[in-house]
């Protein structure tokens, strides 16, 4: 197995239980948000971070070098904004769709990034951070979708949709 092959089965796992996850919402619930605390994201508003900033854009920024598309989409999305002022998906299907389109650029730069440079450049998330091999910063891609799956898990559970662990790691 290749760290190309690991960073695919990684990303495919995670797309593919975080829209296993979707599925489990309607449109009704894309308002809602944990009643505890300030700064929660809606459901909607967390679909919409998953599906169209999960990972594809920043793969694409590590493997080419051209932040200007992820920089132009998460100044829209998301910087500098109150909570409530994120922008929602307005279905859950517009979600399903932005999240495989995100999955497609995600798994298509993984794969055009070539197997030695995953180890032999080293660079720094524009962002801030050390620089590390491009293998860590994609899988760290990677990560941050997984860790909105499991942000998604439990908004399920404090609505109390009956999920499990077999719904988190997609046993």
């Amino acid at each position: 197995m290749t760290l190309t092959d690991v960073l695919v089965t990684e990303a495919e796992s995670t797309y593919d239980i975080t829209g296993r996850l979707f599925r489990r919402l309607s449109d009704d619930d894309l308002a809602w948000s944990p009643p505890m605390g300030a700064t929660w994201m809606t459901v909607g508003q967390l679909l919409m971070h998953c599906a169209a900033f999960g990972c594809g854009m920043a793969i694409r920024g590590f493997v080419t070098g051209d932040w200007e598309s992820l920089i132009e989409a998460t100044t829209e999305h998301d910087q500098g904004l109150p909570p409530g002022a994120l922008p929602s998906v307005k279905t859950v299907q517009e979600a399903l769709d932005r999240l495989a389109a995100d999955r497609d650029l995600a798994l298509g730069w993984i794969r055009s990034a070539g197997e030695a440079s995953l180890l032999s450049r080293e660079l720094a998330a524009p962002w801030g951070g050390p620089p590390l091999p491009l293998f860590q910063q994609l899988l760290r891609m990677i990560a941050h979708l997984a860790q909105h799956k499991g942000q998604l898990f439990y908004y399920l559970k404090l609505m109390g949709r009956d999920v499990g662990t077999s719904d988190l790691w997609g046993a």
